[in-house]
């Protein structure tokens, strides 16, 4: 009588039955078998003449590790990195811009004295050149500024300690605790949050990270964010405390946009993207000191201008359609008018109008020309502007076209939920090389951010 014969495949399958019988934290008890037989034989093998003092990395990681001060304490870092980003940049950035648009005036005047026709003029220079300019004058400071502070962070290894903390939040979420670490990127930029999955060794979970890094606000959304709580919800408070409240209106869309995170995260892993969380066995490195080179080339060199330049190669049409929706008539009235006007149906169903979603559909390439795009429709100008005073910027929304408490909220809404940018897109393809996760990623955050805003104006309209 010949015994069965055992083929690959037959040990692969009774495998896989197998793996679906053990128990969810079947791979965390076998490493915390391992580390407590290890800590056996150690104690066996060891002669401890008494009581040791604890080493400093030890010593620090009583407190940056622990459940009462781990979390508060992160929160702090990163505030602190937020102000100091937010802060820094606010004095480059509006160098920077006086320059670029210096540029754009000297170049235009010499077109025109050279007999160029003012639409060739108006097209290079007001439409592409303007739409870089805007980009590179809000995107580059803080970037620069973010990205070498997360660096540090990063050499120092504190962010280590981040996944740590928060692992316990993204295991329920069926994700992997890394994904802080490209969570946290993505304040600075979602495309390189997405570049930064690459640290999540399982593809599930990578995907997963990926698909929900859009839910952090990116500082191309911080203007956006920032206008909204000063001139909304700060002005209803006195001026003494306004700024406080302002800055905790932002920092609390930045909370929701991490609850969010949480959520999809959730149901990605138990519908598209089901499947076995991966275990996560971190080894804490020791604290080191940074390297200044190591930190000048990635925060530089790899992250800032690489986002950048993708920034660049989207900016450029944008600013080119912007120019042409403007200045091009039909009728006697603008494109961007006809355009606004035919949205305007659908604007009003999610609480908002057919300028913010043309503005949103222009600003797909960055979201840094948001403010500037809305406010050149609505006063009709033939190129991105902004003006001069908040005071002068709330008189435009809401005496003017009728911006309500609702507006601003469901537009801080929209800002957080929202499409990721086209460099993100092109990111997201490029790192899973598929076009439909590169449609998922980009359709899933639009599809939330009018459901959520829907739901939000039809239950405000019904209460009010």
């Amino acid at each position: 009588m010949t015994e069965p014969v055992t083929t690959p495949a037959d040990v692969i399958r009774e495998a896989g039955a197998l793996r679906r019988s053990l128990e969810a934290g079947f791979r965390e008890e076998v490493v915390s078998s391992i580390y407590g037989e290890v800590e056996r034989v150690s104690r066996r093998a060891v002669n401890d003449q008494g009581s040791r003092t604890l080493e400093l990395d030890q010593q620090i990681d009583r407190i940056v590790t622990s459940r009462l001060f781990g979390l508060p304490l992160m929160l702090l870092i990163l505030a602190v990195v937020f102000w100091l980003t937010i802060v820094g940049a606010n004095v480059p950035s509006a160098m920077l811009a006086s320059a670029l648009f210096a540029v754009e005036d000297w170049a235009a005047a010499w077109f025109t004295s050279r007999g160029s026709p003012d639409w060739l003029t108006g097209f290079l220079w007001h439409g592409v050149f303007r739409g870089l300019a805007w980009v590179v004058s809000v995107m580059l400071p803080p970037m620069a500024i973010f990205f070498p502070l997360f660096t540090i962070l990063e050499d120092l290894g504190y962010l280590p300690r981040v996944a740590f903390n928060l692992d316990y939040l993204f295991k329920r979420a069926g994700a992997h605790g890394k994904q802080a670490l490209s969570m946290t990127m993505g304040f600075g930029c979602n495309a390189a949050g997405v570049i930064a999955t690459r640290v999540i060794d399982s593809p599930r979970e990578r995907l997963v990270a990926i698909l929900t890094n859009n839910f952090v606000p990116c500082n191309g959304r911080f203007p956006t964010l920032i206008m909204l709580a000063t001139v909304f919800v700060a002005a209803a408070f006195p001026p003494a405390v306004a700024s406080f409240v302002a800055a905790g209106s932002v920092v609390a869309i930045v909370v929701l946009g991490v609850i969010f995170t949480l959520g999809v995260s959730w149901v990605l892993s138990r519908t598209i993207l089901r499947g076995e969380a991966s275990a996560f066995t971190l080894e804490l490195p020791p604290y080191r000191r940074p390297g200044i080179l190591r930190i000048l080339y990635t925060s530089i060199i790899d992250r800032t201008l690489f986002v950048l330049w993708r920034a660049i190669q989207t900016a450029a049409p944008a600013g080119a359609v912007i120019w042409l929706l403007a200045n091009i008539s039909v009728g006697g009235t603008n494109l961007a008018t006809h355009v606004s006007s035919a949205l305007n149906p659908l604007g009003r169903a999610i609480g908002l109008d057919g300028v913010i979603l043309l503005t949103y559909i222009i600003a797909i390439p960055a979201n840094e020309i948001v403010v500037p795009t809305m406010l050149m429709i609505y006063m009709a100008q033939g190129m991105m502007t902004e003006l001069e005073s908040l005071d002068a910027l709330r008189r435009l929304l809401v005496d003017q076209h009728g911006w309500t408490m609702l507006t601003a909220v469901n537009l801080m809404l929209f800002s957080l939920l929202h499409n990721p940018c086209a460099t993100t897109i092109i990111t997201i393809y490029k790192e899973t090389l598929s076009g439909k996760w590169a449609a998922i990623g980009a359709l899933l955050p639009l599809a939330l951010a009018f459901g959520v805003t829907f739901l939000t104006a039809t239950v405000a309209r019904w209460l009010f």
